[in-house]
């Protein structure tokens, strides 16, 4: 669904970030305004990492590859799952082809969608936050398959706040590449959007893409985060 554009007035004004946190390329403090704002998945707008790394865990365990939350965090946040599944082969014991893997993945979008879709994962603060910012056009942009992605917006009645959506089958170079980003920015015909981001490779991303970065940790402390940056223009 495509919303009428609507940013905050026809002209550019400066705002200084109070926070210290926002990433950019550009030397100065004083940021003119966006014409648009772009949130990576999981990690920013919902706590999806936990049930990725059990659904992994529950489809790779018939093969005798194990791993705790602890190992995911740090090896498998941002990157696809082709990568994760070509970490996992390689230290598997005895090692194992990628190929046979890969014959798990429909079974590890499954238990994902299961689990997700009993809980919705997407804070309330999150869907408050999104629906105040009709100033905006607002796209999302990220590495996961659709088909894990759309049922989770439609469950947590998110689905009809984005303008665009960019997922891992609309692309042929997934982030740190910065075509997801540009890809989502054209579909919005945005030339200065502002990107939320937790993970190093969707921050590669992004920069690569020209594009300045809030880098979160969390998606609770996102509009917060999101708000000082805008100058507190979250509000209906």
């Amino acid at each position: 669904m495509l919303r009428s554009i609507r940013t905050r007035d026809n002209s550019s004004f400066g705002y200084q970030d109070q926070t210290g946190n926002l990433e950019s390329g550009a030397a100065s403090m004083m940021q003119p305004s966006y014409d648009a704002i772009l949130f990576d998945f999981d990690g920013v707008l919902a706590e999806t990492e936990p049930l990725h790394c059990e659904a992994w865990r529950r489809a790779l365990e018939p093969l005798g590859i194990t791993f705790d939350w602890e190992f995911y965090r740090t090896h498998f946040i941002g990157i696809s799952d082709s990568e994760v599944l070509a970490i996992l082969a390689s230290r598997a014991v005895p090692r194992r082809p990628v190929e046979e893997l890969w014959r798990q993945f429909q079974l590890k979008q499954r238990l994902f969608k299961e689990m997700a879709l009993a809980d919705p994962p997407v804070p309330e603060e999150i869907r408050r936050m999104l629906k105040s910012l009709h100033r905006y056009k607002i796209g999302l942009v990220s590495s996961t398959s659709r088909f894990e992605i759309e049922p989770l917006l439609a469950a947590a009645n998110i689905a009809d706040l984005f303008d665009a959506v960019v997922c891992a089958e609309d692309v042929t170079k997934l982030k740190p590449d910065p075509e997801p980003y540009l890809k989502a920015a054209r579909r919005l015909d945005a030339t200065r959007p502002l990107v939320i981001e937790d993970s190093e490779a969707g921050i590669a991303a992004a920069r690569a893409a020209g594009f300045e970065v809030i880098r979160v940790a969390t998606p609770w402390e996102v509009p917060a985060r999101l708000s000082a940056t805008l100058g507190g223009l979250l509000m209906n």
